[in-house]
């Protein structure tokens, strides 16, 4: 504690010590200048000028970086709002007119032998495919509202049938919803799932690849190739 104190007094002491060197110093400038003016005066322009241009520049430079930080915003704003405004058209079909959309987004980024099911009792193969490198693509379409939440039992089912009835590599869960919950997420990830929420549909709909998306799931990206036969 005593040391502390010591301490304390020593930084008052120095920095009242640099105060006065400061005032001297700026004396001692000050009467120089006054006996050498005609030899001072440019000098102490030319030191206004140079901050006052620097200034200028400092303050130009931050009005940049302000104005591009805004621009910055404004455009994944607008990202968001047209990704949303194309949801709303998607929001407008139907169960299966869903279906046949999602099957239209894999034909446009390559996959071959695409089929809708359109009917229940599919054990969850509303869209099956083959992607361009020749892996089985089966695809879970769920027309939900976007404030719903896929949940785990959702995601049990797809997991149940995807790969041991119809012998998916890559397995798709895509919903027009905003989430997933936690435990659907995680069970998704464990299961090798890709779970497709609405911004994520939102990017395949605006032209996002598919190829581009799967891997943002953190998992689901499928490893073993299949002849497209």
């Amino acid at each position: 504690m005593a040391a502390r104190r010591r301490r304390r007094r020593l930084k008052k002491r120095t920095r009242r010590q640099l105060q006065g060197w400061g005032a001297v110093a700026a004396a001692a400038a000050a009467v120089w200048a006054a006996r050498h003016w005609s030899v001072a005066w440019p000098v102490l322009v030319a030191v206004l000028a140079a901050a006052v241009a620097g200034g200028a520049g400092w303050t130009l430079w931050r009005a940049h970086r302000l104005a591009v930080g805004q621009d910055r915003a404004w455009r994944v704003q607008e990202e968001a709002r047209s990704r949303e405004l194309s949801m709303t058209e998607v929001d407008a079909l139907s169960w299966q007119e869903f279906e046949a959309y999602v099957a239209d987004l894999c034909r446009r980024d390559g996959c071959t032998k695409v089929v809708v099911s359109g009917k229940s009792g599919d054990l969850g193969a509303d869209v099956v495919g083959y992607l361009a490198d020749g892996r089985k693509l089966v695809v879970q379409c769920k027309k939900y509202a976007p404030h719903r939440s896929v949940s785990s039992q959702d995601i049990q089912k797809f997991v149940g049938t995807a790969r041991p009835e119809h012998g998916a590599d890559v397995a798709l869960y895509v919903t027009t919803c905003r989430s997933f919950t936690k435990a659907a997420l995680g069970l998704a990830l464990r299961q090798d799932i890709v779970a497709l929420h609405r911004d994520l549909l939102g990017s395949w709909v605006k032209g996002a690849h598919l190829e581009t998306l799967i891997p943002l799931n953190g998992s689901g990206g499928g490893t073993r190739r299949r002849p497209s036969a």
